[in-house]
């Protein structure tokens, strides 16, 4: 995977992780919601950072130790 392809996907997912923050604090401020619901965009939320943190990571060069 080339580094613009490399950041293209960041910026998705970059772009679905606000939108699931934003869907988890509307879902907060009702006075009832959906608690399996709630954990399945949290859980999905998480899985996106790390997989954000794991391309960014790919753009990092490797330094010689």
């Amino acid at each position: 995977m080339d580094p613009e392809n490399i950041r293209h996907r960041i910026s998705e997912l970059q772009l679905e992780h606000r939108s699931l923050d934003q869907m988890i604090a509307t879902i907060t401020r009702q006075t009832h919601f959906n608690e399996l619901q709630l954990r399945r965009l949290k859980k999905r939320k998480l899985q996106i950072k790390d997989s954000i943190v794991q391309l960014q990571m790919m753009l990092v060069p490797d330094i010689p130790a």
